[in-house]
Parts: structure tokens; C-alpha cells; sequence
């Protein structure tokens, strides 16, 4: 046989039973999923950060990081929504290197999936509990998040996965905002084809069940740019591409148009610092043209303790990204603060 069963996993009701959402955290994602909705609905005019490493490698590093953009929280609170970027599935362009936590709890070890489903639930709840904020993870498998759908407070499709039916269909029962990333070749078409997907109710088989949809009328799309048929990379975050989305958005039958701006990836041709000056171009779009204010809701950030990317060794330094590059904390303060003072 081409495929070998190596376990068999626990069902999500019975990792959920070992590790419970206690009252007071359920209480906490109730009032923060209340807030987030009010942003997209247009019922809040505050600013969405999506902030975080690429990916979540180490729990004590993340918590640490999280901690700190709980204290900047507390100071931008009435302008700002921070929610943290936990992300613990990573897809893989060539399906090499490493897949996130959920893969390998331990980055430089064998994968361990019964570990890891344990590690990803018992990090996010920790967060929770020292931070009080609730994060967002990368819906990669469909079927795995039943694991957290009981913690997340947001939740992403990304490029490689958008066009997935699976992907769709599983959006349109979520209850919390997902954000439809376009295409890596960056069509704006598949990406809304798959934002009305996500609103619309569906019938189909999730694991192992019949199961029937409402629709998720919080589906929205995210900006991370493309790349052209020759590997080069090609931004969507300027002024003109946030005016043909606008207008694209305006021609479908769509509930709450929203749009969140991913400033690393193909916008940035992976510069990480390039970040900084994204998101002020995307905020000097918004300030210009009260349509654009209204549809873009946020931007995506991609940002660890310290700055750049490592590769995975025995000398990996604590809180540096092993996948992308990202922006150290210093740079990411700063730019919190500045985002709250200009939107």
C-alpha cells in the first residue's frame, strides 16, 4: 500500500474534554468574537491588527510575544483590534520543509501529529489565559480544525488552498470571521468566488457526518499578492488595486464587504521590513477615498521577537521565525502605535 496507518488520532470531543475551554475563557472568546464581528459589520470603525510570527514554533517564545502585544493593547484598545497571528499549520509550496507545530511540536524532531494536535490546543489556550486576547490560525486541513474551533476568534484560507471546495464548504459553517486570501497568481475573481461560497449554505460530508451549513456571512477577502507566470512578484496593495476591488465588490450580492491587506508575502517580495511602509500606503489609501475606509478593516503583519528568519539547527535563536522573515518586536511596537494614531 502507498499509505501506512501510523495511529489512530483522538476525536476533538475527547481532546476538548482533556483540555477544556473553562467558563472564564469561554466568557473571554464570547466578548472578543462579539467585538470582532462588530468591525466587520461596520458596527465598529476600529482598525484590525492580524500580528504574529509566520509561523508558531515554540510555545514560549509565542506566549511571550503575545504577552507584549497584550500590554500594547491595553494602550490602543479604543482604535485598534490585535489579534494574534498563532499560526500552526504552514502549507508548503513543494510540500518540503517544515509544516508548523501541528507537524512537528518540536521543530528539529520526527513528526509527531497525536503530539502535535495536544501542542497546538494546549498553546492557543495558554495565550488566551496569560493575554486575554483570542488569536487566528490558518484553516490548512478542514477537518483538523475541529480540534480549535472552540478557541479561534478568526480564522484564514490561504492562497494555495482558496480554490479548495473543501476549504469553502467548511467556511460556510464557521460563525467568526474567514478571510479568502487570493490566488498565488493573484485573481480577485477566485478570490470573491470563494468569499460567495463561504456566505452561501451548503450540504456535504465533514468528518465522517451529513452535515448542513447557514453560511458564514463574515467571509471576506485577503490581500497577499501574486506572482506571474515567469516567479515575479506582483503587489495588489496599492490604491488602484483597492479601487477595482471596491468596484468588484460593489457588482455582487455579497453580505459585509471587507477586505483585510496581507503586507508581507508576494506585497512585499518577502522584504520583511518593506511591511512598515505597506501598511502606511494601505492607511493613506484609506484616509483618501471614504469607500476604501469602509471595506479595508485591516492588515495582516507577519512579526516575532527578534527580526529575519534562521534556519532550523541546534543553534536556532529564541523567537526568531523559521519559515518567512519577520519584523522584530522593536519595529512592531512602534508601528502599532503609529497605525492606531493614523487610522
Amino acid at each position: 500500500m502507498a499509505m501506512k496507518l501510523n495511529k489512530e488520532l483522538p476525536l476533538p470531543v475527547r481532546l476538548k474534554e482533556e483540555y477544556p475551554l473553562s467558563p472564564k475563557l469561554s466568557e473571554l472568546k464570547a466578548r472578543r468574537d462579539q467585538e470582532i464581528r462588530r468591525v466587520f459589520t461596520g458596527e465598529d470603525s476600529r482598525f484590525v491588527v492580524l500580528v504574529g510570527p509566520c509561523s508558531a514554533d515554540n510555545e514560549e517564545a509565542v506566549c511571550e510575544y503575545v504577552n507584549r502585544l497584550a500590554r500594547v493593547n491595553e494602550k490602543v484598545c479604543e482604535k485598534l483590534i490585535i489579534i494574534p497571528r498563532i499560526y500552526t499549520n504552514k502549507p508548503r509550496t513543494t510540500g518540503e520543509g517544515y509544516k508548523g507545530m501541528l507537524h512537528q511540536p518540536q521543530p528539529d524532531q520526527a513528526p509527531d501529529l497525536l503530539a502535535g494536535i495536544t501542542a497546538i490546543r494546549r498553546l492557543h489556550l495558554r495565550v488566551m489565559e496569560e493575554s486575554g486576547l483570542t488569536a487566528a490560525d490558518e484553516m490548512l486541513y478542514p477537518e483538523n480544525r475541529s480540534y480549535l474551533d472552540d478557541i479561534l476568534s478568526y480564522e484564514a484560507v490561504g492562497a494555495r488552498s482558496v480554490e479548495n471546495q473543501q476549504h469553502r464548504l467548511t467556511a460556510s459553517g464557521m460563525d467568526i470571521p474567514v478571510g479568502m486570501k487570493n490566488p498565488t497568481s493573484g485573481d480577485f475573481t477566485v478570490m470573491l468566488n470563494s468569499v460567495t461560497a463561504a456566505q452561501h449554505s451548503h450540504n456535504f460530508i465533514y468528518r465522517g457526518c451529513d452535515v448542513t451549513t447557514t453560511g458564514n456571512d463574515l467571509a471576506h477577502v485577503i490581500l497577499r499578492g501574486g506572482v506571474d507566470k515567469y516567479g515575479k512578484n506582483i503587489p495588489n496593495y496599492h490604491y488602484e488595486d483597492l479601487v477595482r476591488l471596491l468596484e468588484m465588490y460593489s457588482k455582487l450580492d455579497l453580505k459585509n464587504p471587507a477586505a483585510i491587506v496581507d503586507v508581507n508575502h508576494s506585497n512585499s517580495s518577502k522584504q520583511f521590513k518593506e511591511q512598515i511602509r505597506i501598511v502606511s500606503e494601505v492607511l493613506h489609501s484609506r484616509r483618501h477615498n471614504p469607500g476604501l475606509k469602509t471595506l479595508i478593516k485591516g492588515v495582516m503583519i507577519e512579526s516575532y521577537l527578534e527580526e529575519g528568519n534562521q534556519p532550523i539547527d541546534c543553534h536556532r535563536i529564541y523567537g526568531k521565525s523559521i519559515t518567512d522573515p519577520c519584523l522584530g518586536w522593536e519595529d512592531t511596537q512602534r508601528l502599532l502605535y503609529q497605525i492606531a494614531e493614523d487610522c
